[in-house]
Parts: structure tokens; C-alpha cells; sequence
């Protein structure tokens, strides 16, 4: 006796959220901001895409990137000569 398994109903799918995004002026650390900018390329997505992707996955305590992004994530701050890691977040000077 065969089991057939009935196909899962097709959800319509959502419409993406409606959104209003600002300019803004954020200072960031240069090296970051060459990494950021390289994984936005890396990933095709602008700059702004990713930073929100990132942010939106913190908020729920998730990482946003898989292996694949960790491991060019490290070697782009190879690259640029990015040693910062989380333990100096909120302690960073900046030159005069």
C-alpha cells in the first residue's frame, strides 16, 4: 500500500513591508566601512540593504551572515587591516 502525501497548500506570499528610509550622517570607523562596503558588493546588495540586514538580525539576537560571509568577512578584514573586534565596541577613540 502506497502512501501519497497531499501537497502542502500554496500560500500566497506576503507583499514585502512598506518602509520610509532617511538620509543620515553616521560616522563610522574606516576600515569597518571598507568592510561593509566590500560585503555589500560581495553580496550585491547596497550598502544600506546590508547595514539593516545586520541590524535587523541583532534585534532578534541572530547572526546575519553563514559561514561563507563569516569566512570572507575575515578575510576582507585582512585586507584592510581590520583588527577591531566586539570587545572594543564602545571604547574607540577617535584621533585628533
Amino acid at each position: 500500500m502506497s502512501t501519497k502525501r497531499k501537497p502542502k497548500p500554496v500560500r500566497p506570499q506576503a507583499s514585502p513591508p512598506k518602509i520610509e528610509r532617511v538620509q543620515t550622517g553616521m560616522r563610522v570607523e574606516k576600515r569597518i566601512l571598507k568592510v561593509l562596503k566590500a560585503l555589500a558588493e560581495y553580496h550585491d546588495v547596497s550598502l544600506g540593504d546590508l547595514i539593516e540586514g545586520i541590524v535587523l538580525h541583532a534585534f532578534e539576537g541572530k547572526c546575519a551572515f553563514d559561514k561563507t560571509s563569516l569566512d570572507r568577512i575575515s578575510t576582507l578584514k585582512g585586507v584592510y587591516d581590520l583588527e577591531l573586534g566586539a570587545s572594543h565596541s564602545h571604547r574607540l577613540v577617535e584621533m585628533s
